[in-house]
This record gives structure tokens, C-alpha cells and sequence, in this order.
């Protein structure tokens, strides 16, 4: 609940990477019915934006903090160089529900995206990026939408595992933590939308973008999930800023111009 009341106060990691999209007018918001009620989204689009697109993005926040105005650099980033809209799910997060609220919420506005649209993609990081392959996952199996692509920025893709013993900063005292507020039945841990990386059919899914960090101790969820993917015959491009820990793009700013527009071409092209 803390982390909740502070968020819009203390987090600034992406303040850096404000590249491009400043003088876009400020996002309008739009509130999406789901099975579990409404969810707000903010609408990022230039002037020119194409209304036949969209992106479709989830925060990060291990499934606790619910604060997408930490990614705004990001969406407005985006808005300016892929030409289309960039839709921002402020979904709902614990300790005030717990899985699959959040997944659920997060295929549903991206349903109705595609059918306000037409071609959508997905993306997100860290959790937000396990809950981009979830969305993928539910609208394979549910036959709601085609997203085009999917960007899984440093993804949580294994819940039920234990993470690495080291330094980095998702701490096996976070995963214990995230367990027991958002993900307190442990059976739920290992089902495929909380755990994409262990479900049993990767095929038929979008074309993938996984980046992931060379110090990041979620590097393994995001190489066991590009080696998967590539097996169930899936394009998958993978891509690895060396040298870092979870905040990959703060923590080397030059290199992340190239990686960002790396995912704002494949955005665009998608």
C-alpha cells in the first residue's frame, strides 16, 4: 500500500530517457470495460498518428505497484516515433486483487484495442512484459485478437521457479514477496498466464522481441522463453544490453537510444 501512496513521488528511473515525444499533448483517458470492471488506459497519439494501429503497454512493478505514469517517458516515446497510438492500462494490481485480475484486465482492453484499431501490438517490462506474453497467450487460446507483435522488455516469464542467488536487484526476497500478496495459491504460480515461459505450447503466438540485461537475475526467463518460442517455430529476435542490472535502458543511455528505436521500428513495422 505504501508503494501505491508513493509511487507518482519516487519513482523517476526513466526521467533520462526522454528522447522523444515531450511536446505531445498530454494523453487522453479512456476507461475500458473487463470482466473485472472498468480499467482506465491513457491514450498517447501525434497529430499524425495512424488510427488503424496501436501498442497496447504494461508497467512494470512486480504486480504491486500500479503507477503507469512510470513509463510516460516511455509512451510518449513511442507515440512520436511509430506513428500510431500508444495505449497505456493502468490495470489493477495487490495487494488489492490477485491473480489473474491483472492478466485478465490486460487481455481484455487489449481485445478491445483490436477491434478499435485493427493491428495492435503488445509490450511491456518486467512484469509487464510476463503480462504482454500472457495477453498473447489468452488471445491465441480464446481466439479474441491477433496482436502482430509482442516486446518483452526484462520479463518475469517463471513464477514458480526460484530466482538465481546474486546481487541483482529482483531479489529472491522480492519474488518471495510477490508470491505471497499477487500470487498467495501456489498452484496458481505455474499456470501459463502467470507463468508463460512454462506453458507447454508456445506455438502460434506473434512474433517476439525479448530484450533482456547481462547482470538482469531475470536474464534466464527471458533466454529460456527465446529458446522456447524458437523451438514452437516462432520468430522470435532477441537482444541483450551487457554489462547491466533490471533498469537496462537508465543504466546505459547511450546504448539505449539504439535500442529503443530498435523497438520503435519494430513497432512501426508490425
Amino acid at each position: 500500500m505504501i508503494m501505491h501512496a508513493t509511487a507518482r513521488f519516487t519513482v523517476r528511473y526513466g526521467e533520462r530517457l526522454r528522447f522523444a515525444g515531450r511536446d505531445l499533448p498530454r494523453p487522453a483517458k479512456v476507461r475500458v470495460g473487463t470482466r473485472h470492471g472498468r480499467v482506465p488506459v491513457r491514450v498517447y497519439r501525434s497529430p499524425e498518428a495512424d488510427d488503424s494501429a496501436a501498442h497496447v503497454h504494461f508497467h512494470g512493478g512486480a504486480w504491486l505497484m500500479r503507477y503507469p505514469g512510470m513509463d510516460d517517458w516511455w509512451c510518449r516515446y513511442l507515440a512520436a516515433t511509430t506513428g500510431r497510438a500508444v495505449l497505456n492500462v493502468d490495470f489493477r494490481t495487490g495487494p488489492y486483487v490477485a491473480f489473474p485480475v491483472a492478466q485478465e484486465q490486460c487481455h481484455d482492453v487489449t481485445a478491445w484495442a483490436a477491434g478499435r484499431y485493427g493491428r495492435v501490438s503488445v509490450g511491456g517490462f518486467s512484469s509487464g512484459g510476463g503480462l504482454a506474453a500472457s495477453v498473447c497467450l489468452q488471445a491465441r487460446d480464446s481466439g479474441s485478437c491477433a496482436p502482430r507483435l509482442q516486446v518483452l522488455g526484462v520479463p518475469a516469464l517463471d513464477l514458480a521457479s526460484e530466482l538465481p542467488t546474486g546481487p541483482g536487484m529482483i531479489s529472491p526476497e522480492l519474488r518471495a514477496l510477490v508470491r505471497r500478496v499477487y500470487f498467495p495459491d501456489p498452484a496458481t504460480r505455474s499456470h501459463p498466464y502467470a507463468s508463460p515461459a512454462l506453458a507447454p505450447d508456445l506455438s502460434g503466438l506473434p512474433p517476439a522481441l525479448v530484450l533482456t540485461a547481462g547482470r538482469d537475475t531475470l536474464r534466464h526467463d527471458g533466454e529460456t522463453y527465446v529458446r522456447r518460442l524458437g523451438q514452437a517455430g516462432v520468430a522470435v529476435t532477441h537482444h541483450e544490453t551487457p554489462g547491466v542490472d533490471h533498469y537496462f535502458l537508465t543504466e546505459d543511455p547511450v546504448r539505449a537510444r539504439s535500442t529503443m528505436a530498435m523497438v520503435a521500428d519494430a513497432i512501426a513495422a508490425s
